[in-house]
């Protein structure tokens, strides 16, 4: 669809029509949705494998996330839309102070290229819940996940509701000037600056799912074992293209050697002795994305930090999971998000002086502790900042649909999933009614009463 024939309008008049506030509706576009992800998981998996090698299951968790959104907002929705009466002081009555859950409007959805379909499709549900209408801009760099969207959508809902624009980033910088109820992008933090640049001029509001370098901590009482697993995974998902990815991994001098020993298991144990050839791992975006861990890799290997791993493969662009070992965070690797399977490792003497060290950082979408008991995670959770934070485990925190999802400060604003999803895509109207029948002259000029008076009324 050409953006000339656009007509942000009719999707924000439909909203304006009240139609959209009904709930019959919104469930309606819900159950759509469903039943579009029910009746083409094949060609989903397919697209996705296409696009990034996803293996089957990978892949099918995209699917499933959506999934598991859509029955949260319809479990709950009722509710939700709920208008909420408040009290009203002595002073104002009678009167009826009420909250009524309002749809903004039309919201431009802008998706990204490492997991194309859910994080397009996802914020859909909390838009369709909250009775907006939709413009949903796919990812260029997954073109196969993105013609699909396109073709589904325009199957499964008229163009009054939801519209697809496909294209490359000048696609996304032509809409992000039309002027939309809201925006919803999910991205890097350089895009993200510009998105919300570009909102400003049409005072736009904004959610911005960034990222950035999410640590995980490694200290005494940490079973390494499990904690190796549980990082492997985490780390080598989706090739390491996963926001929430541990990007580095900050450990206690004492563990390291058996830390190393264990991940070094794990990976043996995942992907085989030649992880380019599994066909459990993912491939790298494209050739840029690739040529640029490439070229960290490269760096690494002539600085003799390699600990383990280390192979790529341009023609597929595949690179295996690899543990580096760095000395501090002037380190090339430490400069920006990895966003690949690439693991650097720094030890540290304790937690106390990791947490010293986040205060100077940009906060960064998750943070991950394994070991120490409550009080170190009560350190965590008091002392740092972050998006979210998840002990012993890594990326699950996400999974959990009516567990709030975004960032804070570089590494994002907004929440979504489950309720905070509803509540970002709503505005929440303030309403008072009152009636005729009791109205007190004393609040009319000239102002008679005494001041001692009113205080006692009001204050």
């Amino acid at each position: 669809m050409s953006l000339e024939n656009f007509v942000l309008n009719q999707l924000q008049d439909l909203v304006l029509s009240g139609k959209t506030r009904n709930e019959k509706w919104r469930r309606k576009q819900l159950h759509a949705l469903l039943n579009l992800l029910e009746n083409h998981q094949k060609d989903i998996l397919n697209a996705l494998n296409q696009d990034l090698g996803k293996p089957a299951t990978e892949a099918f968790f995209e699917i499933l996330a959506v999934k598991q959104e859509i029955k949260v907002a319809l479990k709950n929705l009722s509710n939700w839309m709920k208008t909420k009466r408040i009290n009203v002081p002595v002073s104002l009555k009678p009167a009826q102070a009420l909250i009524q859950p309002d749809p903004l409007g039309c919201i431009l959805i802008i998706g990204p290229w490492n997991y194309p379909f859910s994080l397009t499709l996802q914020p859909l549900v909390g838009a369709f819940a909250a009775g907006n209408t939709a413009v949903l801009k796919p990812s260029e760099h997954a073109p196969n996940v993105s013609i699909l969207i396109k073709k589904l959508i325009e199957k499964y809902f008229p163009q009054e509701i939801v519209q697809v624009f496909e294209g490359d980033g000048t696609m996304a910088a032509d809409l992000i000037t039309k002027k939309f109820d809201h925006i919803f992008f999910t991205g890097g933090e350089n895009i993200g600056k510009k998105v919300m640049e570009a909102a400003s001029k049409n005072l736009t509001p904004v959610t911005l799912e960034l990222g950035g370098k999410s640590p995980a901590v490694v200290i005494d009482g940490a079973n390494l074992e499990v904690t190796a697993k549980r990082i492997v995974w985490g780390k080598s998902l989706n090739a390491g293209q996963t926001c929430i990815a541990p990007d580095h991994l900050l450990v206690e001098h004492k563990l390291f050697d058996c830390l190393i020993s264990n991940l070094k298991n794990s990976i043996n144990a995942f992907y085989g002795k030649k992880p380019l050839d599994s066909k459990h791992l993912g491939n790298i975006i494209n050739q840029t994305q690739f040529n640029r861990l490439n070229n960290l890799l490269q760096q690494a290997k002539k600085n003799g930090q390699i600990i383990f791993g280390g192979e790529s493969n341009e023609i597929e662009k595949r690179i295996s999971p690899t543990l580096i070992k760095i000395e501090n965070r002037n380190d090339p690797l430490m400069r920006e998000e990895l966003f690949g399977p690439l693991l650097p490792i720094l030890c540290i003497k304790n937690l106390d002086q990791a947490i010293s060290e986040f205060k100077f950082l940009p906060k960064p979408l998750a943070l991950y502790l394994f070991g120490g008991d409550e009080k170190e995670q009560k350190k965590i959770l008091s002392m740092t900042s972050s998006g979210g934070v998840c002990f012993n485990d890594v990326v699950l925190q996400a999974g959990i649909p009516e567990l709030p999802f975004g960032g804070v400060g570089t590494s994002g604003m907004g929440k979504y999933h489950g309720k905070a999803g509803f509540d970002n895509f709503t505005h929440y109207k303030s309403v008072l009614k009152k009636p005729f029948w009791l109205d007190l002259k004393f609040r009319y000029p000239p102002y008679k009463l005494d001041l001692s008076l009113l205080n006692k009324l009001i204050g």
